[in-house]
């Protein structure tokens, strides 16, 4: 697949090297050129400015940048990003752990309507990047579970994809209007794990103990 990469911060770092290993032909585009070269040569990619990269990702591209510039990139990318998968990973999170789109669109359904025809999925946002950098990410045995929303089933097949090259296996969140559930999933995580130094994972029982039948 060709992938191209928005960003070049960790999350761009963690999944490019992912993509990169499965033989994928990433490119990574940044504002900054130098970064994105350095970080391209780190990861086994090619690299290039952030309009570059939209060109480049044929059959996805990942937007890894934070939620304060993801609006204006994708706006400023709009035309390019047409018809393209839009991976978005990124997380409105205010100080506090709070979403800063509350009350409001998510911050998937604000960059789908900066990018009108572009087919956005939601997918990685409920991680750490040193989670994606684990190969495979399983624990106690399971490979960790990845919930993906959009609306388009191209879109989702290609995102699948590129989640089960990681060692996870993608799980069907819904349309992109569920999105902010995720978003707020990950508010609440992240809160939990940083702000209370709880092991968030245990909040969930085992599928038998969920009250839903496994068969």
């Amino acid at each position: 697949m060709r992938i191209g990469i928005a960003g070049t911060g960790t999350m761009a770092r963690a999944l490019g090297t992912q993509w990169s290993r499965a033989g994928h032909d990433v490119l990574v585009g940044g504002r900054d050129v130098g970064r994105a070269a350095a970080l391209a040569d780190r990861i086994g990619a090619r690299a290039g400015t952030l309009r570059d990269a939209a060109r480049h990702g044929r059959d996805a591209v990942l937007l890894a940048v934070p939620y304060a510039a993801a609006v204006g990139v994708v706006s400023g990318l709009a035309d390019t990003v047409r018809g393209r998968t839009l991976i978005d990973c990124t997380n409105p999170m205010a100080p506090g752990f709070v979403l800063e789109t509350w009350g409001g669109p998510s911050a998937a359904e604000r960059i789908a309507a900066a990018a009108p025809d572009a087919s956005v999925v939601k997918a990685f946002n409920l991680c750490h990047e040193s989670v994606w950098r684990l190969t495979p990410p399983v624990f106690g045995g399971r490979p960790l579970a990845v919930p993906l929303c959009g609306d388009d089933a191209p879109a989702l097949e290609a995102v699948r994809r590129l989640v089960r090259d990681l060692g996870c296996v993608p799980v069907n969140g819904g349309g992109l209007d569920r999105a902010g559930l995720l978003e707020a999933t990950a508010a609440l995580l992240i809160g939990l794990c940083v702000g209370e130094g709880a092991d968030a994972q245990a909040i969930a029982p085992p599928l038998e103990h969920a009250g839903v039948d496994p068969s």
